[in-house]
C-alpha cells in the first residue's frame, strides 16, 4: 500500500493536524515506511498462538457473590431531600 499526498492530507485534516504543502512529501514517505514495517507482521506465522490481552499470564481475581454491606436502607435514605417507602422521590422529568 502506497500513501499518496491526497490521502496525507485526509489523513491530517481527520486528525486535526496542520500539514504545509511543502511537508505532504515528507509525511507521505514517513506514513509508506510505518505500513511498510506493519506489512511485515503479515509474515509472521501465528498459527497456534493464541490471542493474549498480556505477555504475562493473567487471571481475573474473583470474590465469592455475597452481600457484603446490606441492611443500610435508612442509612442511605436519610440525606434524601424526598423519600417515599425507602425510595427516592424525584420530579417527573418525562412527559
Amino acid at each position: 500500500m502506497s500513501v499518496d499526498r491526497d490521502t496525507v492530507r485526509r489523513v491530517a485534516r481527520l486528525s486535526r493536524i496542520a500539514v504545509t504543502d511543502d511537508q505532504l512529501d515528507a509525511m507521505a514517505g514517513d506514513l509508506n515506511a510505518i505500513l511498510g514495517f506493519v506489512e511485515q507482521l503479515d509474515e509472521v506465522d501465528v498459527t497456534g498462538v493464541e490471542p493474549m490481552t498480556s505477555v504475562t499470564p493473567m487471571a481475573m481475581k474473583r470474590r465469592e457473590d455475597v452481600v457484603t454491606d446490606g441492611d443500610k436502607v435508612a442509612d442511605i435514605v436519610a440525606n434524601a431531600p424526598v423519600c417515599e417507602d425507602n425510595f427516592f422521590v424525584v420530579p417527573k422529568v418525562v412527559e
